[in-house]
């Protein structure tokens, strides 16, 4: 249970020694270093630290989740959704007996609509779903981190700080859609961190069965399922949200440096040279993307009730089988596009990109001043704000990541950064380019990857890098770091439980609510 080794990385290219084709080779150890990968996924300690912090978030997500009594904030819009769907396959306008005009795929409905299923439409029948999965988010960063940084100690933090961060919290126990896309974005990114594990094993498996990079730019054949399971979680992913899509060319980039990495690792000498073979299976990835996308939209497909969904009939257009439902799809993915991007409306919680680390305009999800805390005047709030101490810590830990990353040259930095970059820089454009109309909320997808910079500059402090300092020099360096790192982390944890009263909507005492305003008016 140690903090971080030294950093892998997929800078340099060893020299691989010759052998008699067919012949086993030695591999050297530092082609075996560069190649490595985690091997002790099974390891129960690991489980086991996974195991209590999934059933502490459950836990903090499940418990009291009916509370507060009716919608809250844009839970007027999903749940209901949810539940016409069950009822007509689509979402419906009660008012006018037909089909509703919405703007967000279907899938993120859906999983609500599986809670309504369940506990029938009631508080905890439309936020249960979301719990859920905010739970698995915790659950799939935990073990990401654990590949990553092949550390108990440091997995466990990611997961604890997950748990522990209000932001998260709050979307887990409310019926909008950005916890699911936040789910599949987070899950889509492990299925990648599995595949180059697995290409990157069967490089050093044919190296040691006498393969020859100096004569072969790829490798036997071989379907990369993690990859294509990646490619199915990116279209769930965008049948929550378009918004998903900000993701995916950070994400190719992502598996086509790992290829190139792994190839120049094993001794390729032109590495980029084999990519024909990897392009194709990312172009295969990426049709399984769109074909699970078509597949959220199959409720609009087998009824003849949905929005558009007889657009070219209804113009005097031709509308055969097939191509004429996925034209009058393609008709309303314009149309809701136009709405996206022509939405401008000023808002009072609305907020800048640039806001949003800095916790600038957090959004109340609810209030009530209804005095049942034993206290004159009381205030009951459920506010949208990260844990301070933990949010304010990110812009110092993307520095730290950015100069680790560069001066390690370590790829898990890079992976990391590409995520907060894909979550964060495409909002930059909009705010600048037409004054969009945005939310805090926004950045959820963005998030684990946020918390994985943070444990990594964790890990840097815990851990010198080799030839820093030896022996009890750098015995002691660990120690120091390590306590600095429980200090931080036991912070947060006091943090999150002064602010839990204002995350979960507890009556409390109108002073009490007013000294956790710590930005004022920002906060209110």
């Amino acid at each position: 249970m140690t903090a971080a080794p030294t950093a892998e990385t997929d800078i340099a290219t060893p020299d691989v020694p010759e052998a008699e084709p067919g012949s086993a080779r030695r591999v050297p150890d530092s082609v075996r270093r560069r190649l490595a990968t985690l091997d002790d996924w099974l390891n129960p300690y690991s489980w086991v630290v996974t195991a209590v912090i999934v059933a502490v978030a459950a836990i903090l997500r499940l418990a009291g989740l009916s509370r507060p009594k009716g919608y809250i904030f844009d839970e007027v819009y999903y749940p209901t959704d949810a539940w016409d769907m069950l009822q007509h396959g689509v979402e419906w306008d009660e008012k006018t007996n037909g089909p509703a005009y919405v703007v967000h795929p279907p899938l993120g409905k859906w999983l609500i609509a599986l809670g309504e299923k369940a506990f029938g439409n009631t508080e905890l029948g439309w936020r249960f779903p979301a719990a859920i999965a905010g739970t698995l988010m915790v659950l799939i960063l935990i073990r990401v981190a654990y590949r990553l940084f092949h550390s108990i100690v440091l997995a466990g933090t990611a997961g604890l700080l997950m748990t522990l961060d209000g932001f998260h919290l709050v979307l887990s126990r409310t019926s909008l859609l950005d916890i699911f896309l936040g789910l599949f974005i987070l899950a889509s990114f492990a299925a990648m961190v599995l595949d180059r594990d697995a290409y990157r094993r069967r490089w050093l498996r044919a190296l040691e069965g006498g393969f020859d990079p100096a004569t072969a730019r790829r490798l036997p054949w071989a379907v990369p399922w993690w990859l294509l399971a990646a490619g199915i979680l990116f279209g769930l992913a965008c049948g929550v949200k378009w918004s998903a899509l900000f993701f995916a060319p950070f994400f190719a980039m992502l598996v086509v440096v790992w290829r190139v990495g792994a190839r120049r690792s094993a001794g390729v000498r032109r590495p980029f040279a084999g990519l024909i073979g990897d392009l194709g299976w990312l172009i295969l990835s990426f049709t399984l993307t769109v074909i699970f996308y078509l597949a959220t939209w199959t409720g609009w497909f087998v009824t003849n009730t949905g929005y558009f969904r007889h657009y070219r009939q209804a113009n005097g257009l031709s509308e055969p089988p097939v191509l004429g439902a996925l034209l009058n799809l393609l008709h309303y993915h314009v149309e809701a596009y136009t709405f996206h991007s022509g939405l401008t409306d000023r808002h009072v919680y609305q907020s800048w990109p640039w806001q949003w680390l800095l916790l600038g305009r957090p959004v109340a999800f609810y209030w009530n001043g209804d005095p049942r805390c034993g206290s004159q005047s009381c205030a009951a709030e459920i506010l949208l704000l990260g844990t301070p101490i933990l949010w304010w810590s990110f812009l110092p830990a993307l520095g730290a990541l950015l100069w680790f990353g560069i001066a390690r040259r370590d790829w898990r930095a890079f992976a990391i950064g590409t995520g907060v970059v894909a979550g964060l820089l495409p909002w930059f454009y909009y705010a600048v380019a037409d004054g969009r109309t945005m939310f805090v909320f926004y950045v959820l997808p963005a998030l684990p990857f946020l918390i994985l910079a943070v444990v990594y500059a964790l890990g840097a402090i815990m851990t010198p890098p080799s030839g820093m300092a030896t022996g009890a020099a750098r015995t002691d360096r660990q120690l120091v770091g390590t306590i600095m790192a429980g200090v931080y982390v036991l912070l947060v944890a006091l943090c999150f439980a002064y602010f839990h009263p204002i995350f979960v909507g507890q009556s409390i005492p109108y002073d009490s609510w007013s000294a956790r305003m710590w930005l004022g008016s920002r906060w209110i």
